[in-house]
Formats: structure tokens, sequence, C-alpha cells
């Protein structure tokens, strides 16, 4: 009789936002997130992810939590008959630490369909026609299937909701769309990754999206000093959608969330625009009481 083992390790989703677009850090060419193994010296699993992330970025991390424990049978096909148990963790460090260092690819390479910035990606018609197909190739559940579908990708009515990227991928995969799904080469939808590391960072991407409608942990993606303008572009880059200006800029003055610093910075060939930063108190306060930073569409 065989006996399965099991080997454990600890999981990154660091992100990071350069130039508007919100990036992870990966291993493998972008096939990968990193991850190592239980370092039993360290006190804590945070402790010693911490050290790590600041070694692989040279800047401390700002805001970390556990993110998921991934353990289904076999997701590492390196380990036949054994299973890899790993503990995730999503980190957020300031966007400068990520600028030009090798290893950080955008968000939106793995998940084109989640990009809205723009208007609705031009991969939706095709996840759609896909997605139908799979559908009605089972008459048993094909109503079911169709309305999920629709659900998830925001055809029902509803609109689109940002917060469901992970259901989004894994209805992908249960279709079959997707590499990691084992699928043919042309029904592939994004970048792949290996095992299921694109499910955990879309885990990230889910959790990360309705985080910052609830907490300021945006502000750790900030330089110390930034424009209101640079902050609306940040939210905007990891929601996948457009916010309204005024209303944008209403909600974080109504909250006080920042305070001027007194200098200015050019934007976009215009006149100066005010800096500002945030203010220590106020995330203090926000992260216990919770707060709601603006998501209203354009």
């Amino acid at each position: 009789m065989t006996i399965g083992f099991a080997h454990a390790e600890l999981i990154a989703v660091l992100v990071a936002v350069t130039g508007d677009e919100p990036r992870v850090m990966t291993i493998r060419s972008g096939g990968a997130l990193p991850s190592g193994p239980f370092e039993m010296g360290h006190r804590t699993l945070q402790s010693g992810l911490r050290e790590w992330i600041q070694e692989q970025t040279e800047h401390p991390v700002g805001y970390l939590e556990q993110l998921y424990t991934f353990a289904d049978r076999d997701r590492n096909n390196d380990i036949p008959g054994g299973r890899t148990i790993s503990i995730s963790y999503l980190g957020l460090v300031n966007e400068e630490a990520g600028a030009g260092r090798p290893g950080w690819h955008g968000w939106y390479d793995y998940f084109p369909w989640e990009d809205h910035r723009q208007g609705r990606p031009a991969v939706l018609g095709e996840i759609m026609t896909r997605l139908k197909s799979w559908a009605d190739a089972d008459p048993a559940r094909r109503d079911h299937r169709h309305r999920r579908a629709d659900f998830t990708f925001g055809l029902d009515g509803g609109g689109w909701n940002e917060d469901l990227a992970l259901q989004r991928y894994e209805l992908l995969y249960e279709a079959g769309l997707v590499a990691e799904a084992g699928c043919a080469g042309e029904a592939n939808l994004g970048r792949a990754m290996f095992a299921d590391h694109r499910r955990i960072l879309a885990t990230g991407i889910a959790r990360l999206r309705a985080k910052i409608k609830y907490r300021p942990v945006v502000f750790e993606l900030m330089p110390e000093s930034f424009t209101l303008l640079r902050l609306q572009r940040t939210i905007e880059a990891l929601a996948g959608l457009t916010l309204h200006k005024q209303n944008f800029r209403r909600l974080i003055e109504q909250q006080e969330l920042v305070e001027e610093t007194g200098g200015t910075e050019s934007e976009t060939g215009g006149r100066p625009a005010k800096l500002f930063r945030f203010r220590h108190t106020v995330l203090e306060e926000r992260a216990l009481a919770g707060t709601k930073l603006p998501l209203s569409r354009n």
C-alpha cells in the first residue's frame, strides 16, 4: 500500500501598482507565484514571510494578511500521489518598490477579461460564445449553466461585479477554457500559470477588490505623497473600473482620509496639482471602524 505524503509551503500574492497597472511578483518567467517551505527558525509565519518579501523587493511589505490555505489533492502534479498544502498570503508593497524589477507582471496578462477601464473587453465575446457551447453540451444542466455564466459575467441585468474575479476563473476552469484545465491551446484565455497558481492569484485579486471598499489598504500601494488623481488611478487599476472623478474626490474629502502636504506636482502637462498624504491617525481609526472608498462608476 502506498501512503501519500504532504508537503507544506508558503506562497505569496505580492501586489504593487506601477504606471496605472496592478502587478504581481512572479517567478519562472511569470509562470508561478513565489513560494517556499516553512522555515522553522522564524517565530511566526508572517515574520518569516515579511523577511522573505523584503529580501525579494528590497522594500518592507506594508499590509499583509493570510489569504487562504490550498490543499486539494494532486494540485501540484510534481508530487504524484502526494499533497501540497499552500498557505497563501496577500501582501502590498509601495509602487516604487515594484517598478522596473524583474519578475513583476500585470494582473490583466493573466485575466484579460477583468479590465473594464476602457470599456467591455473584446475577449468577453469569445468567452460567452465558448461558455454557451459548454452549457448547451449538457441538456440536463443547460439552464443552470447559462444562468451561472450570465450572473458571473454580468449578463443577468445585475451588471458587472468586479468582486467575482475568482468565480469567473473557476467557471472558465470548470468549462475547460483555461490552460490549467488541460484545454486545447486555441481555447486558452489569458496567460497560464503553474499548478493552481492562477486560481490563487484570482483569490488575491478578489480579496483586494473587496477589501479596498471598507479598509484603506490602498494607501500601502501609494508613495509617501501623491495627487488625488494618482490615488484615483490606483483604485481604478485594482478594481478594473473607471470612477466618477467628482464623486471620488467628494467622498475622499468627506471621510478625511488625506491631508495636503503643501507641495504640488504637474500632471499631464496641466496646472500643478496639490500633493496629499494619508493621515496616520485616520488610517488607524478606519482600520478598526472600517471605511468605504468610492467605487461609483462613470
